[in-house]
């Protein structure tokens, strides 16, 4: 993952095309549904999840609800629909950000993959698993051993010591002291907590209570870590310090992260791909610049209006086919180069700056591309994808 402003995908799991992924090299809207579920080696793997509150609601039929809006279904049930048919894969490695305002389903859609939540109907596999044929002994060792949770909340126990709390899941699983113990102050050590171990947590602020929930998170070495909305509750600049945190952690560890949030600057900071829920229904699944560059709707459009586009957009929006007279012998980047990392290589030359992959010449990006793709004018163009750089 990126330090920069923006998250730039890419790292692990950006290459693996998923749900709402676009080929390589094209620039795209994202998908708006379900996309390719036959990817092969997902870390999860969601099918047509329904999560329906209310009355005898585990006996409604599967057709009403593939038939019925979510108000005709609220009208003729009297049941309520949280996640509506809701389809997509995460990768090994990848960063996935659920984000959607209060009410759009995206924790429920979260404690739906471990059956914290048990789904109405749908299939949720975890490393090909299939969650809903678990026994109850079974699905505690997932989630003891292949999966951690971060809470909003902390979820902190307030009666043990910091290094206790670290150690909790590991208590759980049977661990020995020494093992668990040091196992625990490896993680404090990770997030920056050395010295903290006695501590209670009325000690902790909260930005250093989320990073013992973090720690207690990582001490099981889950493959998949779930984050339920983790630092809404924070003040901004502690909220950006554990964003920054959660970028370099999965630098050093490279876990498999669900991100839930309603914060869009959080999602496109943090993640490989994003899915926008809309009252319990997946809107778009893309990476941050397709999203931003091509919202699947006007509900999107909306979310993303105010996003300072050069912050997130690559030079794959900004660029235009080369035609003749164009001067091709100034400088060149890579198709993923954020614009404002660019910025000020295209401004210093008349000529056009080359956009440039595996030795391939797809466009080239200038002043008026750039300002065009920055003011929110639609991108410039595809460029000449596979045309060999001479």
């Amino acid at each position: 993952m990126s330090t920069a402003s923006v998250h730039v995908p890419g790292g692990s799991g950006a290459g693996t095309p998923g749900a709402g992924t676009p080929g390589a090299g094209t620039p795209g809207a994202g998908s708006s549904g379900v996309g390719d579920l036959e990817a092969p080696g997902a870390a999860i793997s969601v099918r047509g999840l329904w999560k329906v509150f209310g009355p005898r609601a585990d006996r409604i039929d599967p057709g009403l609800l593939a038939s019925c809006s979510r108000a005709e279904l609220k009208e003729r049930t009297g049941c309520v629909a949280a996640v509506c048919d809701v389809s997509f894969e995460v990768a090994p490695g990848e960063v996935f950000v659920v984000m959607g305002l209060s009410g759009s389903g995206k924790s429920t859609l979260v404690r739906c993959l471990t059956r914290l939540i048990e789904p109405t109907s749908g299939e949720v596999f975890l490393d090909g698993e299939d969650i809903a044929a678990l026994d109850e002994a079974r699905l505690r060792e997932l989630r003891r051993h292949k999966t951690a949770m971060v809470f909003q909340n902390f979820g902190l126990l307030a009666h043990r010591r910091v290094l206790d709390n670290v150690a909790f899941g590991l208590e759980v699983r049977g661990e020995s002291k020494a093992v668990r113990y040091a196992r625990a102050r490896a993680m404090l050590s990770l997030v920056g907590l050395d010295g903290y171990e006695g501590a209670y947590p009325v000690q902790l602020s909260g930005g250093m209570a989320q990073r013992v929930g973090l720690a207690r998170a990582l001490a099981v070495d889950p493959e998949v870590l779930l984050f339920d909305e983790p630092f809404s509750a924070l003040d901004p600049l502690i909220r950006r310090d554990m964003q920054d945190e959660v970028i370099r952690l999965h630098h050093e560890v490279g876990k498999t992260l669900v991100f839930i949030t309603h914060d869009l600057d959080e999602a496109l900071r943090l993640g490989d791909r994003i899915a926008i829920m809309r009252d319990g229904v997946l809107v778009q699944v893309g990476r941050p610049a397709e999203v931003v560059a091509n919202p699947a709707d006007e509900y999107v459009a909306r979310f993303t209006r105010d996003v300072p586009r050069a912050q997130v957009l690559t030079a794959r929006y900004a660029m235009r086919d080369a035609v003749s007279g164009d001067d091709l012998t100034g400088g060149s980047v890579a198709p993923d180069t954020v614009i404002a990392d660019m910025i000020a290589q295209v401004a210093a030359d008349d000529r056009p700056v080359r956009v440039v992959e595996d030795d391939r010449l797809l466009g080239v990006v200038d002043h008026r591309s750039v300002i065009r793709v920055v003011a929110g004018q639609g991108q410039a163009g595809l460029g000449q994808a596979g045309r060999p750089q001479s």
